[in-house]
């Protein structure tokens, strides 16, 4: 998995809808919205849903993401996403400390960490060895209640001064996506902007592609 988080420039990270009614046909769905571009990894993200349901979804969702080369990433829960052969977890500043989802993912699996709109909390995170950080929203977001919003400076920064990856997150629609891309975002972590778009998530996939690309060239 290092090769996710060490692609150059930026490149897109895609988190499942809060809520998935029928794993089945999300599943067919998801391959179709995985084909039509390139995405670095798959968070599964069912908050408050029973384990029973969580690992149904990674048992369904994880192979048809890996087999197109794309990580899955547990949201929140380090003991399930160890347990259940996920790539890596995600945790926020509430899911308990980095160094106890380190002991339970193991040194090769990866761990991000949510930051917000902390540098401090962002380099704690990246000395003790997080595999990235994630900062936001950027944007006012449905998925979830944003409690920071940071500058896009913020990227900027980090991308000059640090070298572990950081990822943008919150509200990222396809018409933001580039200016992020070019403050300096190695990932941009999507959910609603693509499984909500109008012409339906492959569309988006290949939108969200070339805004990144866009924003990318247009790097200072």
């Amino acid at each position: 998995m290092d090769r996710i988080m060490t692609a150059p420039e930026c490149r897109l990270y895609l988190i499942t809808p809060p809520r998935i009614d029928d794993l089945a046909a999300f599943g067919h769905r998801l391959a179709e919205t995985l084909d039509a571009g390139d995405v670095a990894a798959l968070q599964i993200r069912l908050k408050d849903a029973p384990d029973e349901i969580i690992a149904a979804a990674v048992d369904v969702l994880s192979p048809i993401a890996q087999s197109r080369g794309v990580a899955v990433i547990l949201n929140d829960r380090p003991d399930l996403a160890a347990r259940l052969g996920c790539d890596g977890v995600h945790i926020g500043q509430s899911d308990g400390p980095y160094a106890e989802a380190r002991r339970l993912m193991g040194p090769d699996r990866m761990v991000g960490v949510t930051c917000h709109d902390s540098r401090h909390l962002a380099m704690e995170a990246a000395e003790a060895g997080a595999d990235y950080v994630a900062f936001g929203a950027f944007f006012p977001s449905d998925t979830k209640e944003a409690l920071t919003r940071p500058d896009p400076e913020i990227l900027t920064i980090w991308q000059d001064t640090m070298q572990v990856p950081c990822v943008a997150i919150g509200g990222i629609t396809v018409e933001t996506a580039a200016s992020l891309a070019q403050a300096g975002a190695d990932f941009l972590a999507v959910s609603g902007g693509v499984w909500n778009h109008p012409e339906g998530p492959a569309a988006a996939i290949r939108a969200f592609n070339a805004a990144i690309a866009q924003g990318c060239a247009d790097r200072g």
